[in-house]
């Protein structure tokens, strides 16, 4: 007789009574999503995973220790066989049948009356994968087959046009240090929702050109501003495109809050009655060293970094940064926009106490296709910015971590 395929079904199991036979890795698996849904769990296994254990002992699941037994599955809705014993797992099945109980089996899925579905959750949709064809039930297949549909719903590519929900307002996005797989998922995902997008230069432009064509994008470092200071123009084009009811992202380099003025825009939209969104990004502070092949910290070497600002000198009277402090640290010194101040940075740094022979790395457009390390030393690196022709975006780090790596040699 051919086989035909599964029905799928969505069970509504809140309140109600399901029984999981074994309290191994499978049922590790399974358990949290049947919690999830709300049913009425009892556990029947000698033993199980400490997992497992720590739901029976959080009150989760009742577990009764102890093999199967001729009875159990009497009054359950559903069951989930998944012990070692196949004598057992065949008296069970037989069991479910003549109740009438839907029942999966993880060492054999022909003898079962329902098999579990590679599974993904995406704003509020639940996403299912079956495979319908006995001779390739590969779950690896099914589960590549949900990751690429969840994906594809979390990004925003895979729902047509008309189908797109809108958030209201303006979302301020961190886009990361600049390769477009860095982005997270919410921001991306904002980016496929938008109606205009208004871009910094060193946001990852890559993703510019995925975008569809009605959305418009603005670089944000050619908004004309006249007598307005260039960032309050910015904020004053976040407002109007967001009060004709567009969706609008502020697509930022890095993290909107790391040296990104993000909150001076959160701030003049909200004074505005702007809906607000902030979506965290991946800060070029730590991920561009590590691209580089340099920890920020490192057991033995460095229990501490600090991030700071290089774009004012150190003898300039507007900057914040207690440099004579920072000189004394023992930890990494991370310095954001300091290129064009880098020699006066480590002359300060070594006047105040730091070793002339402290390594430094100067990573320049990290993550992306054209990043490239220069290393120096604080007593090198002035002349070896001018020498290498090392140009912004660059990250640089100091300490004693940027030896520590493969290629941390001076």
């Amino acid at each position: 007789m051919a086989e035909h395929p599964a029905y799928p079904v969505g069970l509504r199991l809140t309140g109600r009574h399901v029984v999981v036979l074994g309290g191994g890795q499978v049922a590790q698996r399974r358990l949290p999503a049947l919690i999830a849904a709300g049913a009425d769990i009892r556990l029947v296994s000698p033993g199980a995973t400490p997992s497992v254990e720590a739901m029976a002992d959080s009150g989760e699941i009742t577990w009764e220790r102890r093999p199967y037994a001729e009875g159990d599955l009497a009054d359950a809705w559903y069951a989930l066989i998944a012990t070692s014993d196949t004598e057992a797992n065949n008296a069970a099945s037989a069991e479910a049948e003549r109740h009438r109980v839907w029942c999966v089996r993880s060492d054999d899925a022909d003898r079962a009356t329902a098999w579990t579905p590679a599974t993904g959750h995406s704003e509020g949709v639940t996403v299912a994968v079956l495979t319908t064809d006995a001779r390739h039930r590969d779950p690896r297949h099914t589960a590549a087959i949900r990751d690429a549909v969840v994906e594809g719903l979390r990004d925003g590519t895979l729902v047509a046009p008309h189908q797109r929900t809108r958030t209201p307002g303006v979302a301020l996005v961190g886009g990361g240090p600049g390769d477009p797989d860095l982005i997270t998922v919410r921001g991306r995902r904002l980016l496929a929702e938008a109606d205009v997008v208004i871009a910094d230069r060193l946001g990852p432009r890559d993703l510019l050109a995925e975008l569809p064509p009605h959305v418009e994008v603005i670089d944000a470092a050619k908004i004309p501003y006249g007598r307005f200071m260039a960032q309050e123009a910015i904020n004053n084009a976040l407002i109007e495109h967001a009060k004709q009811g567009k969706a609008v992202v502020r697509l930022k380099g890095g993290d909107p809050f790391v040296f990104g003025r993000g909150m001076e825009e959160a701030r003049a939209l909200a004074e505005a009655g702007i809906a607000c969104t902030v979506v965290p990004g991946i800060s070029s502070s730590i991920s561009v060293p590590g691209a580089a092949g340099i920890p920020v910290t490192h057991r033995g070497v460095a229990h501490e970094f600090t991030v700071v600002s290089g774009h004012v000198a150190p003898d300039d009277e507007r900057s914040l940064v207690d440099w004579p402090s920072l000189a004394k640290l023992t930890g990494t010194l991370v310095i954001l926009m300091g290129v064009d101040k880098i020699g006066r940075i480590a002359e300060t740094l070594v006047a105040h106490g730091r070793s002339p022979d402290t390594p430094v790395a100067l990573v320049q457009e990290g993550t992306t296709a054209a990043q490239r390390r220069v290393d120096a030393t604080l007593a090198t690196v002035a002349d070896t910015v001018v020498a290498q022709e090392v140009r912004p975006p660059a990250v640089i780090v100091v300490g004693e971590v940027v030896a520590v790596g493969p290629q941390g040699t001076v």
